[in-house]
């Protein structure tokens, strides 16, 4: 008997506990779905039916008439904010309220390689975000794309030897090998070699950070429900001690000093030896409410840390982008045409070389590239955490800290209420007669605001390198098991991917036609 009252009280406080929010958008005079025991309205999320970019989009369509909607994510009320205006105060005008990403369900206890740019918060984002800015300026990108160029030789080489037997090539892992010799180099100083072999460190390496297991599925969803209860569980101990090996070993095989590489080890070593640095606080002020100094510096944590977000955001972003717009031109062939056309007349007025300068001159292609990911973003969704009370503009809507805003990118960059016939690949869309501030206001490709990704330029150019590489040689077409409308993967996470993880096609041969190689 009293093992039944004691299990009857035990349910009663789980209950308790995982409703104790769900009035909260009721009270706010928000629209919002009746929430469920431990999932809130996140429950086809937490059983791996759809991911969390899907979840985000159903809603945005399903009410077309709010300005922001709300949700439940377990506990967590959530806002998917669907207003440009409201979005431009979430990510810009309002970031010091909405400066964290929110993306750790208990930021007190963050795992080692979490430690990075782009998921940690506060003052220690600031600090990072000043000292790796300066690794991406264009005297940086211009000293690192000779290796691009190098790599995206490596590419053509590769992409003609599978080419010739006419069976279809999976043009996302073509990509993402290219894109993780890349990363190797210009991260670590080192030669993964994944275009050559089929099971390099760096391929398994790149594949085990992205393959959401079921035990990944299992701590991810404890963390979500019971996020003090299951803070020590990590997400990516398996690759932990790999990531670790191997940025020490850097390292050492360096003396702990720059080495002259300007890879982005190198980079990381410079600022380590400059010791401290002093920011003005986001997180604490003094009484006249000036913030106060806070002084950090970097350690060896925060330097894996680093590496490990250089080579994670480098490898699936830039891979599933580029395969996606090589998708995206098999099925629209006078798109692709004149995409060849253009690369093939600026190669010819840079002696038939890929350079920094020949890609630059690219717009076409780069509109082309900036299309495909206005149809497939990487990043489905935009995150933030309120962190101080807030109240948006001309709306009666005041948020509380622990918050969070969504910010459906899928769905704005698929709205014809912004974008013209938005399931046509339509590259001209981008030219700056055409790109208004309309547009503008809902393309967030990278981000936008203070958090926007840093690595932009760096990831544009490769990526466009690459497409460049494979488009002066070969000209794409769909393979028998192409699906023209690749949907996301649905225990795709933060960034997504085609679901399957596969992008078919099949490559021809451009030489016959005297075309440009270099």
């Amino acid at each position: 008997m009293f093992a039944l009252i004691l299990l009857a009280v035990v349910l009663v406080v789980i209950y308790l506990y995982n409703t104790r929010t769900f009035s909260y958008w009721a009270k706010k005079g928000v629209k919002y779905e009746k929430p469920v025991v431990l999932f809130g309205n996140n429950s086809k999320n937490f059983l791996m039916q759809r991911s969390r970019s899907q979840m985000v989009e159903e809603w945005y369509w399903k009410y077309p008439d709010e300005r922001a909607v709300g949700y439940y994510r377990s506990t967590t009320p959530e806002l998917i904010v669907r207003d440009p205006e409201l979005v431009k105060e979430v990510l810009i005008s309002g970031f010091s309220h909405f400066y964290a990403r929110g993306f750790h369900p208990y930021p007190k206890v963050i795992e080692p390689v979490m430690r990075n740019l782009f998921i940690v918060e506060g003052d220690l984002w600031k600090m990072l975000r000043q000292r790796m800015t300066p690794a991406f300026t264009s005297g940086k990108l211009k000293a690192m794309f000779p290796m691009i160029v190098e790599r995206a030789e490596k590419l053509q080489i590769k992409a003609l030897a599978a080419s010739k037997s006419g069976a279809p090539i999976d043009a996302r892992d073509l990509m993402a090998r290219f894109t993780t010799d890349f990363i190797g180099c210009c991260g670590f100083g080192l030669d993964g070699n994944s275009l050559n072999e089929e099971d390099s460190d760096f391929r398994r390496l790149g594949f085990d950070v992205f393959n959401v297991t079921f035990r990944d599925f299992v701590v991810g969803v404890l963390k979500e429900v019971f996020p003090a209860l299951c803070q020590n569980l990590k997400l990516f101990a398996r690759v932990e001690d790999r990531i670790f090996n191997l940025v020490n070993q850097v390292q050492e095989s360096r003396g702990y000093k720059p080495s002259g590489r300007g890879d982005f080890i190198d980079l990381l070593l410079e600022y380590k030896e400059k010791g401290p640095i002093t920011i003005e606080s986001i997180e604490k002020f003094l009484p006249d409410g000036t913030p106060e100094k806070v002084t950090m510096e970097l350690d060896n944590v925060l330097v894996v840390a680093q590496v490990f977000l250089f080579f994670a955001a480098g490898f699936e972003t830039s891979s599933s982008t580029t395969s996606y717009t090589l998708h995206q031109l098999a099925y629209n062939p006078e798109v692709q045409k004149k995409v060849q056309k253009e690369i093939d007349e600026v190669l010819a007025k840079h002696n038939n070389k890929l350079s920094y300068d020949a890609v630059k001159d690219m717009t076409y292609l780069d509109w082309a590239f900036r299309e495909s990911m206005r149809m497939f973003p990487a990043l489905g969704y935009l995150l933030r955490d309120c962190v101080r009370q807030y109240t948006f503009k001309n709306m009666d809507l005041t948020v509380d800290p622990g918050v969070k805003m969504l910010v459906p990118v899928t769905a704005l960059h698929m709205d014809p209420k912004y974008w013209d016939n938005p399931k046509e690949f339509r590259p001209e869309r981008h030219h700056p007669d055409e790109f208004t501030s309309k547009q503008k206001a809902v393309f967030f490709p990278f981000g936008e605001g203070p958090r926007n990704c840093i690595g932009t330029r760096l990831g544009q150019m490769q990526s466009l390198a690459g497409l460049a590489a494979i488009l002066s040689r070969f000209s794409v077409e769909p393979a028998p098991g192409s699906v023209r409308f690749p949907q996301p993967d649905p225990t795709s996470d933060i960034v997504q991917s085609p679901k399957g993880g596969k992008l078919p096609l099949i490559f021809k041969d451009r030489k016959a036609s005297a075309v440009n190689g270099f």
